[in-house]
């Protein structure tokens, strides 16, 4: 009995010891993965310095060939594999794209990236705060509900048909954008909805419920556009800007909005609501709608940000500043520029946490708001500062996306290259 006894122990033990090594093996496994960025950018004709300190190595694509210098030297036939456990620089005098397998010793695959080398790119550093308009591409709907039928019978004519999320681009054939386009062809007959749905077209055939005042309805809630507030990320001397950091998304069904036609305008701050440990606090302001207060016209609403053109009336004002590639981002101090008062002003800050693979999105930054006078004036990171541009040595590396709701000194920051690809 006391040997049977022994031997479940030593498996259980066993057991819990192969455990233990998998969760571990897994874990660095990630660590790995996530050390290294999925993309890699150079400076056509500068040498940028990496120092992964990992037990890795790389192979690089033959294209690459005596067109990459590593560590000062051309990259040649005999040498595409590459130790990367020390410290090393890679150069190139030629735009291009090439790819490079990371492995685990030189034997276990760890995932492929992309190096791709670009030209220095500057940019004007924003800070103030916006106002957005933004009008749907298509009517997005917000959810299906009940008719009470001109019979007293509830219908529920979308149930099953149409769900949260989906956008109505047309109606028996003909494109519709409004919420009062949809009303005028809603009548007695069956009409057919042409909807877009995760990317595809399809179409549907509902039959309208005749309500109690005669009215013939559909039963979905519907939405053609928003506004808000937000702050600018960056302009460029040739008529571009980004801001937000992320997304417009509807706030009824967090689907990223399609945007048919939109606009950012100059904004005002009236108050500001503090942030405290579960809610985040907010900047409340007014949009200026007048036409000469029209900053630009949005083109692009996606998880990196809103883009566009800038009015051509206006002239940059602030200096241009380089952006900061992600291998250039130390963790440590750093500052951001927002407008939470009258003017756009540097806060000091702490990069606490650097996430280099794809899976960050827009939250490849965890930042901590160390300067008293923000937090004082807001408690930290609020509602309408998402945007605002994060600065390390003289350089934009990244922007402002959003705020832990548990502490609103810390939260997510998104990379000023994710940004520039858009």
């Amino acid at each position: 009995m006391v040997s049977m006894r022994r031997t479940v122990y030593r498996r259980i033990l066993m057991g819990l010891i192969v455990c233990n090594l998998v969760a571990l093996v897994t874990y660095g496994y990630y660590l790995l993965k996530t050390s290294v960025p999925d993309e890699m950018k150079i400076l056509l004709g500068q040498e940028e310095e990496f120092d992964f300190s990992l037990p890795i190595h790389a192979s690089i694509s033959e294209d690459a060939v005596g067109v990459l210098y590593v560590n000062q030297k051309p990259l040649s036939e005999n040498d595409i594999k590459i130790d990367l456990s020390s410290p090393f620089s890679v150069s190139s005098n030629e735009l291009g794209r090439y790819k490079v397998q990371l492995t685990l010793f030189g034997i276990i695959p760890i995932k492929d990236i992309s190096l791709e080398v670009i030209e220095e790119i500057e940019v004007i550093p924003g800070g103030s705060v916006i106002g957005l308009q933004v009008e749907t591409d298509g009517i997005l709907v917000l959810g299906t509900g009940t008719v009470m039928g001109s019979d007293g019978t509830y219908y529920e004519p979308a149930d099953g048909l149409i769900k949260s999320g989906d956008y109505i681009v047309a109606v028996n054939g003909e494109k519709v954008s409004k919420k009062e386009e949809l009303i005028e062809r809603i009548g007695k007959k069956a009409i057919q909805l042409t909807i877009e749905r995760d990317g595809k077209t399809r179409k549907i055939t509902l039959q309208p419920v005749k309500d109690s005042t005669g009215d013939y309805k559909i039963g979905v809630w519907i939405r053609t556009d928003t506004q808000g507030i937000g702050t600018l990320t960056f302009t460029t001397t040739n008529g571009y800007f980004g801001a937000l950091g992320h997304g417009i998304t509807d706030v009824d069904t967090g689907v990223l909005m399609k945007v048919g036609n939109g606009s950012i305008y100059e904004a005002e701050v009236l108050n500001i609501i503090r942030g405290r440990e579960g809610t985040p606090g907010e900047l409340v302001g007014i949009i200026r709608r007048a036409s000469n207060c029209c900053i630009g016209t949005i083109t692009k609403n996606t998880s990196q940000g809103i883009f566009g053109q800038t009015d051509s009336r206006r002239t940059v004002t602030n200096g241009t500043m380089s952006i900061g590639l992600k291998q250039e981002i130390k963790l440590g101090p750093a500052t951001i520029l927002c407008q939470v008062d009258s003017k756009i002003q540097e806060y000091k800050i702490e990069i606490l946490k650097i996430d280099f693979s794809s899976s960050g999105g827009n939250k490849g930054l965890v930042i901590q708001i160390t300067d008293p006078e923000l937090i004082k004036k807001t408690g930290g990171i609020v509602q309408g500062m998402s945007g605002s541009p994060i600065i390390q040595n003289g350089k934009l590396i990244g922007a402002v996306t959003h705020v832990f709701i548990r502490d609103s000194t810390k939260g997510y920051g998104t990379f000023i290259e994710n940004m520039l690809k858009q």
